[in-house]
């Protein structure tokens, strides 16, 4: 399973140029888009060896490729762009070569997801901190989109979705309803016109229809974390010290997160610190 460039070309590892000359084919979401990337590096591969496995055809072609790994052929897998088999083709390849008892052998590289977290600021400040949740595609239909819309607001970590161009003022009207909950939009990542920038929730439609090219390109969106608020945390602090004064440490973090909804990590530090003073 191997990852290719989100946008720049550069972004390729040496490793997945060094399996894609070797591989004896490539299964690919799409053969003409490979074909050019394989081009881009130098790579000629004939027609013939580039094996077609998409969406549409995926439970199908999957059960070719596994044949050809039986018979002792190397398969590499790429989508489109990024890492196969997250939002992209390829998961129903791997279960299938799995079944059959054969290894898949992760190659890692550019994804959209991760890029996009690393300069987000979010994780930081998530619940027990860090972690976040993998969304992707929120439904198309606005009332199935505003009731995701709705189960996501009580998630208390940051949220990962991604978003198509023709669809992503529809995401924003329906993120509206989080209010002044941070997002941040991540456009066009590693290409010329890259664009990331954090608004409230409430405003995204009017900053997207502020200028053409923000409504352009692939969008990975993060709904930050619900912030701690500073009365709540003073609550939580209360009764971390009530139930330290009667349990030990562990027991006492535990419940004082059940109680409140406050940071498992973070009391656990508050409590050592407490422990510390007495």
């Amino acid at each position: 399973m191997l990852a290719t460039p989100i946008g720049n070309l550069a972004d390729i590892t040496l490793r997945a140029l060094h399996v894609l000359q070797l591989a004896d084919a490539i299964a690919c979401e799409d053969t003409r888009h490979t074909q050019a990337l394989l081009r881009a590096y130098g790579i000629d591969k004939p027609t013939d060896r580039l094996l077609a496995v998409h969406q549409h055809n995926e439970a199908q072609a999957a059960q070719a490729v596994v044949e050809r790994l039986q018979a002792g052929q190397r398969i590499a897998y790429v989508s489109d762009a990024g890492t196969p088999g997250v939002s992209d083709p390829g998961a129903r390849l791997v279960a299938a070569a799995q079944a059959a008892g054969l290894r898949c052998i992760p190659l890692p590289g550019a994804s959209s997801v991760t890029s996009a977290l690393s300069v987000c600021g979010a994780i930081a400040h998530a619940p027990d901190g860090g972690g976040f949740l993998f969304a992707g595609f929120l439904p198309t239909k606005g009332a199935e989109r505003a009731a995701a819309v709705q189960r996501l607001a009580a998630e208390p970590r940051c949220v990962v979705l991604l978003e198509a161009p023709h669809r992503i003022l529809d995401l924003a009207h329906a993120l509206a309803a989080l209010g002044e909950r941070r997002v941040t939009l991540a456009r066009e990542l590693t290409k010329q016109f890259e664009e990331v920038s954090t608004h409230a929730a409430s405003g995204l439609g009017a900053w997207l229809q502020g200028a053409p090219q923000r409504v352009k390109g692939e969008f990975v969106v993060l709904l930050h974390p619900i912030p701690v608020r500073q009365e709540d945390g003073a609550q939580a602090g209360r009764v971390l010290r009530l139930l330290l004064a009667e349990l030990p440490v562990k027991t006492a973090v535990k419940l004082a997160a059940d109680i409140t909804g406050a940071p498992r990590n973070a009391l656990y530090e508050q409590a050592l610190q407490i422990k510390q003073g007495d």
